[in-house]
This record gives C-alpha cells, structure tokens and sequence, in this order.
C-alpha cells in the first residue's frame, strides 16, 4: 500500500501547487486590474506617471523601478522618475541618465527587453559612482497614439530571481493602460492650459480697453507668459523710434536689472531674429547662444528659451524672451503654438486701445479746430472791430490823457489779437516731425562707431530720458557719448565696450567702460578736457578710472535741476 500512498502524496502535492499557482494568477490580474483602474482615474500627469511606476515595481516584485520620458532629440528629459531609491542616494549619484546603455538601447528598439544580468549586454558600460548594484533587468515601452512617450526600467527582481515571461506580459499589459492614462492627463492638461490662456488674453484686453497704459499691459502679458510656461525669467523688448533697434521695456525674474534698458540690434540678436522673421525663434541653451548681443552676463542659472514676437506680419509691436531653469526641458512646439497665438491676441488688443486711443485724439483735435475756428472767425474779428472803434473814436477826443489811455487800449486789443493768434498756431500744430529722441540719437552715435570698433557696443539705458532730459543737456550727451566712443576706437584696442545712460530725474549719468589698454600716463588729454569742460559748464563733472581688470571706465554727471 505504500506505492499508491506515494502517488496520492504526488498528486495532492501537485494539485496543491497548481492551485497554489492559480490563486498566485487571480491575485495577479486582481492586481493589475487595481494598478490599471489606479492610473486611469489619474489625471494629473505628474500623478499618473509616479501611480505607473508605483504599480510597475509593485506587480513585478522589482526593487527598483524609473520612468524616462523621452524627448525630440531621442534622449531622456529631466522627467525621469524613480522609485527604491531615497534622495540622498539620488543625489550622490548626481544628473539622471539621458539615454545612453542599455536605457539608450530600449530607446533605440522598443520593444520589451528582458536580461538576466545587465553587465552582460553588449550595450551596457557600468554604472556611475554610488550607484546601487543591478543585475536583472526588464524594460518595456509606453506608446501614446502609436508614438514611444517613455520607458518603463525595473531591475532587480525580490529574492534573486529573475524577470520571466509572465512579469514582462503583466508589464506589457500595464504599459499599454499607462499609454492611455498618459493622453488621458495630457489632453486634461491642454485643456486646462488653454483655459489659462484664455483668461490671461481676457484680463489683458479688459485691461486695455478699460484705459490701462502700455507699459502696464506689456508687463501682465510677461508675467501670465512666465506663469503659465513655468519660465523663470520673462522680457519684453520693444523697437525704439527712428533706429533699427529694440530696446528691452521690462524684465520679470533673475538678473532682471541688467536687461532693462539694453538695446538690442536687429540682425545679431535672438529677439531680434524673432522681430524681424515675425516667428517664434528657440534655444537649447540661451547661455550658450551665440546670438545673445553683447552686454553684462546676465543669463546664469537659466537653459531653454524662446522669444516670441508680439503681433505678426509688419505689425509686430514686440518680443516677448521667456527663459527657463538650466535642467528644464526645452520649448516645444506644442507650448510654442498657444504662446504664439496669446500674443498674437496681445498685439490685437494693444491694436484695438490704441485705434481707440487714435479716435479719441482725433476727437480732441476736431474739438481743438473748432475752438481755433472760433476765436479766429468771432473772437478776433470782435476784438479787432473794437479796436477800429476806439481808434476812430480817439480823434474827437481833446483831453490829451483820455485820448492816450484810448491809444493804449488799443494797443492792448492789439497785442490781445496776436496773443489769441498764436494760440490758435499752437491748437493747430502737429507733433508729427518731432526731431529724434535722447535713445535714438545715442543708438545712432553707438552705431555709427561700430565699424572703426569692428563690433557693436553693448547698450543699455534707463529712465525717462526723451523726456527729463533738457535739449541743452541732451545736445552735450550726444557729443560726449561721440567723443568717448571714439576715442575707444582710435586708442583702446578695446574687444569690448558697455555703454550705460541712465537718469533718475534728479541728475544724467552715462558711463562708458572697455577693456583695451588703459590711458597712458603721458598721453594726451585734450579728449578728457572737453568733456570735463562740457560737465563744468553743465555743473557736472567727469570722472575716469582704470579697473583691476584692464581699460578705462569713464563717468560724466550732470545735474537736471541745476541744467
């Protein structure tokens, strides 16, 4: 009896492990079923693709798991997620991979890729400093809409074991329910960024219409672009009148003070590339670009950038840059096209408030005409009918202090008569052939110099200076901003030149710095004298240093209140 006792013991022994293996299954499914059901409710993109590799690493028993997300250029973004591993680890190891390995072999072939020890691959080149040991290894790929979004990497399977068919069949299965919970979340998301759009174009044509200045719509169309793109640093640079420059109106962010003011040239220039081709124009990496103009560094820290223009065609009223964090992903051009579009409807708002802004200056002047007319048709002829009156009327006056009181009060009617003329000149005098401002005019000396500089000087200026700037004041400025510039040329043997205007209403200051060879102790000084002389007479003064680094740094001062 023993033998058959023997085959029962075999037969329930196996009947227990294939139970045993079907329960294992039902838990299994029951289980992916839940991690499914998990992502799908997931709307968030961030959420959904933590809740994907939460539940990857849970289904397969691995220890480590990450998600790539992969970028245009076929590389992995900064989007890479990972869970078993804490940060401090994550830190020692330093920059997440970009798609080289074995990472960059399932990129290359997406398709499940499954290996007992990753060392043994042919595409495997080890791991970087303080990184965990890994053996086994199973990566399969997320489509979205037939396009590769990601990688799913697990490895090091619970227990020594390694990843079998069944593992890389669950997490097939769960890479293709991460598909659609990934365009699930992704269209949730562009419809929520679409809405934000909408709302930013909706305050500011509510702003413009509702008579907000310029200068106040340009700097919420930078800050909604900053929010809303995540960009850290916004500006908005404008064309300056009567030169073929921008000049930068506002900056939002890091180092924005040193892009205020800057004037920027057309055809050497990343903002000034998008200005003039009226596109979006984009970079990798703006600190590297070298169509960055000349001028202070003022981009440390910060990466991907795009500029966009402002309007389209010959109406481009400007360009807004918005630059990111050094490490965040570049511009794409499915967050280009709707930044395209808010400033298009920006530039269509400002159009509309300034069409507006027109009729009711036209009104003004009408109204201005009219007034004109009437003094010259009813208040002239009246007052020159009076005095016709009196002076007939003085001659049958014998009193000799009657007869000049009458004299004189005719005179007085004439002198009243000019008066009203020439106000009725100036109601009817246009303002269209204003001369050039203080900026167009230093934009035009700093341009003018380019050619014996063989480069052109940085630029920046501040302040109301087309305006607080008297005539007399500004005609020296212009000479001595000449005079400077010049002299560089023909003496300093200068790679670069920084040319600074500023005023704060209380006084002008232009500064001009190089980096050539200095002033020699025994050169001429008959340049430095006139415009020290200019500055005295101005009741001002000049000063010139030579900095540690090289070159000469040159101050002229001059007081508003005493000019």
């Amino acid at each position: 009896m023993r033998l058959p006792q023997l085959r029962l013991d075999e037969l329930l022994e196996e009947l227990q492990a294939r139970v045993d293996a079907a329960r294992g299954t039902r838990d299994r499914v029951h289980s992916l079923l839940e991690a499914v059901l998990s992502v799908g409710r997931e709307l968030d993109l961030e959420q959904a693709l933590r809740r994907i590799v939460e539940a990857a690493a849970t289904l397969v028993d691995a220890q480590y798991a990450a998600l790539g997300v992969i970028g245009p250029n076929g590389r992995i973004l900064s989007d890479f997620l990972t869970v078993g591993m804490s940060e401090e680890q994550i830190a020692k190891i330093g920059p997440f991979p970009e798609g080289h390995g074995i990472l960059g072999e399932l990129i290359r072939h997406p398709e499940p890729l499954r290996l007992a020890k990753l060392s043994e691959h042919p595409a495997s080149y080890g791991f970087p400093a303080h990184h965990p040991p890994m053996n086994t290894f199973l990566g399969v790929p997320i489509r979205v809409r037939d396009q590769v979004f990601g990688n799913l990497y697990l490895t090091e399977k619970r227990g020594g074991a390694e990843f079998d068919e069944e593992d890389e069949s669950v997490l097939s299965t769960l890479a293709v329910a991460a598909g659609v919970a990934i365009d699930n979340a992704r269209l949730y998301e562009e419809s929520r960024l679409r809405e934000r759009w909408l709302r930013a174009n909706a305050e500011i044509t509510h702003g413009l219409m509702s008579g907000s200045a310029r200068g106040e719509a340009l700097g919420l169309i930078a800050e909604r672009a900053r929010e809303i793109t995540g960009a850290a640093l916004a500006v908005v640079a404008v064309p300056m009148a009567d030169t073929d420059a921008l000049t930068v109106e506002l900056a939002i962010g890091p180092e924005a003070q040193a892009h205020r003011g800057l004037v920027l040239p057309l055809d050497d220039s990343l903002i000034g590339l998008s200005f003039t081709t009226g596109a979006p124009v984009t970079s990798p990496d703006i600190s590297r670009d070298d169509r960055v103009s000349p001028g202070p560094p003022r981009f440390a820290g910060l990466g991907p950038a795009v500029a966009v223009p402002v309007g389209a065609g010959e109406r481009v009223r400007g360009v807004v840059l918005l630059v990111r964090e050094n490490g965040r992903s570049p511009f794409s051009e499915e967050e280009t096209e709707p930044l395209k579009s808010f400033a298009a409807q920006a530039a269509l708002a400002m159009e509309l408030a300034e069409r507006r802004r027109d009729a009711e200056q036209i009104a003004l002047l009408e109204d201005r005409d009219r007034i004109a007319r009437d003094l010259h048709d009813l208040a002239i002829q009246r007052l020159f009918a009076t005095g016709m009156t009196l002076q007939s009327a003085g001659r049958f006056i014998d009193h000799a202090n009657a007869k000049e009181r009458v004299l004189r009060a005719v005179d007085d009617l004439d002198e009243t008569i000019k008066i009203i003329r020439s106000t009725i000149f100036g109601l009817r005098t246009r303002d269209d052939d204003a001369a050039p401002g203080l900026r167009a005019r230093i934009v035009r000396v700093a341009g003018e110099v380019a050619p014996a500089l063989g480069f052109a000087p940085s630029l920046r200026m501040e302040g109301l200076l087309d305006t607080e700037v008297p005539d007399e004041v500004a005609e020296h400025l212009v000479a001595v901003a000449s005079e400077a510039l010049t002299n560089v040329a023909r003496h300093a043997h200068a790679d670069r030149v920084e040319v600074v205007l500023e005023t704060d209403g209380q006084a002008v200051r232009l500064a001009v710095t190089d980096d050539g060879v200095g002033i020699p102790a025994e050169g001429r000084r008959s340049g430095l004298a006139n415009m020290a002389e200019r500055a005295r007479r101005l009741g001002g003064d000049l000063e010139w240093t030579t900095p540690d680094s090289g070159g000469t740094a040159l101050v002229w001062r001059v007081p508003l209140e005493t000019a």
